[in-house]
C-alpha cells in the first residue's frame, strides 16, 4: 500500500512537470492570496455572510396585515326568508385586521441579526487568519523540501565526482578494488537520499496544492524564494503582545460581537414577552326583505399572558450570554498562554539559527573541502571523506531545518497575534 502511494506521488509530480514549466513559481505571499481567493473551505464560509445578511432582512420586516371576508345568514338550505319566519337578512362583512408590535420588537430584531452578522464577518476573518498559516506553513514545507533535495543533489555529484577520480586511480594503479567499491556505495546510498527528498518535494506540494484551491489536473504548485532569511529582531515583549492579540483576533473579536448578540437577544426576548394589539376594522352590509343597510365595525384584540409570559426564552438567552461571557474571558487567557508559547518558540528558533550561521557553517564546510583536498593528494583514507562528507550534510540538514523552524515559528508568532510577521517585530 505504501509504495503504490509513493508510485502515485511520484507520477503525479512527474505528470504535472510539463505543465508546471509554463506555470511561474510562486511566492509565499502570492500563494497567500490565491488560497484566499481559491480555497473551496473559505469561499463555502463566505456564504455566511450572504445567509446573516438575508436574516437582517427579516429581522426588519413589519408584520402583515390580515384580510378576510365573510357571508352569514345566506338561504343555501331553502329554508326562505319572508315576513312569517323572520329570517336573515344575509349579511356580507370585509374586515382587515392590522398587528401592533410592542416593545421594539422590530428594533430589537434587526440588532440581533446585525449582531449575527458581525459574528460571522469576524469568524470569516478568523478562518482567513488560520488559512493564511496553514497555506504559509505548507509552504515554508515546500521550500525546506526543495533546500534539502539540493542538498541531496549536490552531495551525489560530490560523490560521482569522487566515484569518477577514484576509477582513475584504479586504471593507473594507486588506488586498490575495495576503495572503489565503497565509494560506489557511498554514492548509490546518497543516490537514495536523493529519491526519497524527490518524493518529500512532490507531497509537500500536492498538500500545499489542495490548500490554495487548484483542481485536480491543475499544475501543482511551486513556491520559490530563499529558505533562509535574515533572523529579525526579538519583538516588544510577550506581554504587548498578548494585549494586541486580545485586541486584535478575529477569533477573540467574534466572541465580543456573540457577547453582542446575546445580549440584544436577551433584551428582545423580554421584549417579546410583552403582548401586542391587533387593531381591526369592518365593513358589513346587510341586504334583507326590509331594505338593506351597511355597517362599520372596529376591533381590538389582546392576548392574556396568564401562561406563556415567555420565560423559557428569557431563560435561554441569559443562559447564552452568561455562557458568552465565561467563553470570552476563557478565549482571553488561552490568547494570552499562546501568545506566551509563540513569543517562546520564536525566540529558541531565533537563537539555535543565529549559533548554527555563527559556530557551524564555516566549519562544516572548511573540514569537508580541506579533507577532499587531501583526499585528492593520497594523504588520507575514504573513511575521513565520506566522515567529512557526513558532518557537511548533517550539518546543512539540520540547519535547514532550524531555517524553516524559525521561519514556522514566524508565522504562529503572527497567527496568535493576529497581525503579519512584519507587525510583530
Amino acid at each position: 500500500m505504501t509504495a503504490r502511494l509513493c508510485v502515485y506521488v511520484m507520477a503525479a509530480s512527474v505528470g504535472a512537470t510539463s505543465a508546471a514549466a509554463a506555470q511561474p513559481a510562486l511566492s509565499i505571499d502570492q500563494a497567500v492570496s490565491e488560497a484566499i481567493e481559491k480555497n473551496l473551505s473559505l469561499i463555502a464560509e463566505r456564504w455566511n455572510i450572504a445567509v446573516a445578511e438575508a436574516a437582517m432582512i427579516t429581522a426588519r420586516l413589519r408584520p402583515n396585515p390580515v384580510l378576510s371576508g365573510s357571508a352569514d345568514h345566506l338561504d343555501w338550505l331553502g329554508t326562505g326568508f319572508d315576513d312569517a319566519n323572520g329570517a336573515g337578512p344575509s349579511e356580507y362583512a370585509v374586515r382587515v385586521d392590522v398587528p401592533f408590535e410592542r416593545g421594539r420588537k422590530r428594533e430589537l430584531r434587526a440588532e440581533v441579526a446585525s449582531a449575527a452578522k458581525s459574528v460571522a464577518q469576524a469568524q470569516l476573518a478568523d478562518t482567513i487568519r488560520r488559512l493564511k498559516l496553514d497555506v504559509t506553513l505548507a509552504a515554508i514545507d515546500v521550500l525546506e523540501a526543495k533546500a534539502k533535495l539540493t542538498l541531496a543533489r549536490q552531495n551525489l555529484e560530490t560523490l560521482e565526482r569522487l566515484v569518477s577520480l577514484n576509477e582513475t586511480r584504479l586504471v593507473s594503479g594507486a588506488l586498490p578494488p575495495l576503495e572503489v567499491t565503497r565509494s560506489r556505495v557511498a554514492m548509490l546510498q546518497y543516490r537514495g537520499s536523493v529519491k526519497a527528498a524527490e518524493l518529500n518535494v512532490a507531497q509537500t506540494r500536492l498538500k500545499l496544492h489542495t490548500l490554495v484551491g487548484r483542481r485536480p489536473g491543475e499544475p501543482l504548485v511551486d513556491i520559490d524564494e530563499p529558505l533562509g532569511t535574515r533572523p529579525a529582531p526579538l519583538p516588544s515583549d510577550a506581554d504587548a503582545l498578548g494585549v494586541i492579540a486580545r485586541a486584535s483576533r478575529p477569533d477573540v473579536l467574534a466572541l465580543r460581537q456573540d457577547q453582542a448578540r446575546t445580549e440584544a437577544d436577551l433584551r428582545l426576548q423580554i421584549a417579546q414577552g410583552r403582548v401586542d394589539y391587533t387593531l381591526g376594522a369592518e365593513y358589513r352590509r346587510q341586504q334583507g326583505l326590509n331594505g338593506t343597510g351597511n355597517m362599520a365595525g372596529l376591533f381590538v384584540s389582546v392576548p392574556l399572558p396568564v401562561f406563556n409570559r415567555n420565560q423559557g426564552e428569557i431563560a435561554r438567552a441569559g443562559a447564552e450570554h452568561s455562557k458568552a461571557e465565561r467563553s470570552l474571558a476563557a478565549l482571553e487567557t488561552t490568547v494570552s498562554s499562546e501568545v506566551v508559547s509563540a513569543y517562546q518558540e520564536f525566540a529558541s528558533a531565533r537563537e539555535l539559527l543565529v549559533d548554527m550561521e555563527r559556530d557551524l557553517l564555516k566549519p562544516a564546510a572548511d573540514a569537508r573541502a580541506g579533507t577532499a583536498y587531501v583526499y585528492q593528494a593520497g594523504a588520507t583514507s575514504l573513511l575521513d571523506v565520506l566522515d567529512a562528507q557526513r558532518a557537511f550534510n548533517d550539518t546543512m540538514d539540520t540547519y535547514y531545518t532550524a531555517q524553516a523552524a524559525y521561519r514556522r515559528a514566524e508565522a504562529r508568532l503572527a497567527l496568535v497575534v493576529g497581525a503579519e510577521p512584519k507587525d510583530v517585530r
